[in-house]
């Protein structure tokens, strides 16, 4: 049992990392709070900054769901620990300790955590997430038709219950997360994606 609450706690703590703020004003003296969408997620940063800071700011956002879920299967022992603590690591996300419980809509941490339980079901989402944004250029329709493809996906495959009540909760929050976005897609204000440099 202590072993589970270490790995929860370090779960959300790395989930709370900002990473594009931490980013942003090291490396490219931009914080992207002020902004673009005021977010410090990698599409802001792929809009403000550039590519380089997109890209980089969407591997390491998606290393702490990696390591989040890790720490859980590996550590605490289970699947289950995994979801939970792969959960606290995409709340940490969206709610960090470190930005006074602000934060981004989680789509590259729950890649992550969505690549240590179930790999299979995330790289097809992640193709079909790539394929979406590169012929309407909208990454948030992208992040939404991908997230509501992984609960799907996981029963496809067959994968155990607690992957796929984890699928059906993360596609519930991401797109409740996208819901401004959603609301501009169905009015045509929805900004394409278009890099600094």
């Amino acid at each position: 049992m202590m072993e589970l609450l270490i790995a929860c706690v370090a779960s959300y703590l790395i989930g709370s990392i900002p990473n594009g703020l931490i980013l942003g004003k090291a490396i490219w003296g931009v914080d992207l709070r002020k902004h673009g969408s005021n977010n410090i997620g990698a599409t802001n940063a792929w809009r403000i900054i550039g590519k380089k800071a997109g890209v980089s700011i969407f591997l390491l956002d998606m290393v702490k769901g990696v390591i989040g879920a890790g720490l859980g299967i590996f550590y605490a022992g289970s699947p289950l620990a995994g979801v939970l603590c792969g959960i606290l690591a995409v709340i940490g996300h969206s709610w960090s300790i470190f930005l006074g419980f602000k934060g981004g809509k989680s789509v590259s941490t729950g890649l992550g955590v969505l690549m240590m339980l179930m790999p299979k079901v995330a790289f097809i989402v992640f193709l079909v997430w790539l394929a979406v944004v590169f012929v309407t250029q909208y990454v948030s329709l992208g992040s939404i038709i991908g997230a509501a493809l992984v609960p799907v996906l996981a029963y496809i495959f067959s994968m155990p219950m607690e992957y796929f009540v984890f699928g059906v909760l993360a596609a519930v929050f991401i797109i409740y997360r996208h819901k401004a976005n959603i609301d501009r897609l169905l009015h045509g204000r929805e900004n394409k994606i278009k890099s600094a440099r």
